[in-house]
C-alpha cells in the first residue's frame, strides 16, 4: 500500500542492511530516512539490554532533527555461550561481518547438538519526538542454530552460520522477502505496525 503526503520517520541507524529491510517493509508508512542523510552521528550503546539502547538511539536522533525516530537493537544470542555475543554482536571480534562470524565458530568448536542452538533477537522502539513518555516497543526472536561452516552470500551479521528453525537453508540463502517474513527484524516489525493502529 502507497501512500501520499508520509511522514518522515528516522532510522536511527548506520547499519546499510538495517537500513535496507526497514525501507522495504516501511516504506509504505513511511518516508525512510537513515540518520547519516540528516547529519546524525552514532550515540554510544552504553544500556544493559537491546530495549535500553534501542531507546538511548532512538531519543538522540529525535533530538538531533526533530522527526519521529525508529531504533532497533539486535543481535545473536547463543545460551551455552553465556548469552554472546547478545549486546556485542556488531563487535564481538572487533573487526567486521566475517571477523565475527570465524569467532563465533572458533568459540563454540567443542559445542555439538542442542548446545549449538541460537536465537536472533530485535528489540524496536518508535519515538515520535525526545520527550515521547510512552513510546512503541516491540521484540521479535528468531529461532536455531549455528552451523559448522557459513553458507549464503545474502544478508549481513551470522546470516552465514545461522540455520532457521524448520529449515535446511542457511538465513544467508534466503531471498530478502523470505527473510523479512520469517526474521526476528520482521516480525518486530509487524508487531509495531500492529501498535500502530495499522
Amino acid at each position: 500500500m502507497i501512500r501520499e503526503n508520509l511522514p518522515t520517520l528516522v532510522i536511527a541507524s548506520h547499519n546499510a542492511g538495517k537500513i535496507a529491510e526497514f525501507e522495504r517493509i516501511l516504506s509504505g508508512w513511511w518516508r525512510i530516512q537513515p540518520q547519516a542523510g540528516l547529519g546524525v552521528t552514532a550515540i554510544a550503546e552504553t544500556g544493559l539490554s537491546f530495549i535500553e539502547n534501542a531507546i538511548l538511539k532512538a531519543r538522540h536522533a529525535c533530538r538531533e532533527t526533530g522527526y519521529a525516530a525508529l531504533a532497533d537493537d539486535s543481535g545473536l544470542v547463543v545460551p551455552a555461550l553465556d548469552g554472546a555475543p547478545g549486546l556485542h554482536s556488531a563487535r564481538y571480534s572487533g573487526g567486521d561481518d566475517a571477523s565475527n562470524n570465524a569467532l563465533l565458530l572458533n568459540n563454540m568448536r567443542d559445542l555439538g547438538g542442542e548446545d549449538r542452538a541460537a536465537f536472533y533477537i530485535a528489540v524496536l522502539v518508535l519515538m515520535r519526538g525526545t520527550e515521547d513518555p510512552a513510546p512503541i516497543v516491540a521484540e521479535g526472536r528468531w529461532y536455531g542454530h549455528i552451523a559448522e561452516a557459513p553458507r549464503g552470500d545474502r544478508g549481513f551479521g551470522y546470516d552465514p552460520l545461522f540455520v532457521p528453525f524448520g529449515e535446511n537453508r542457511h538465513a544467508a540463502e534466503l531471498s530478502p522477502e523470505e527473510k523479512d517474513r520469517m526474521s526476528h527484524r520482521g516480525i518486530a516489525v509487524a508487531q509495531l505496525l500492529k501498535h500502530c493502529g495499522e
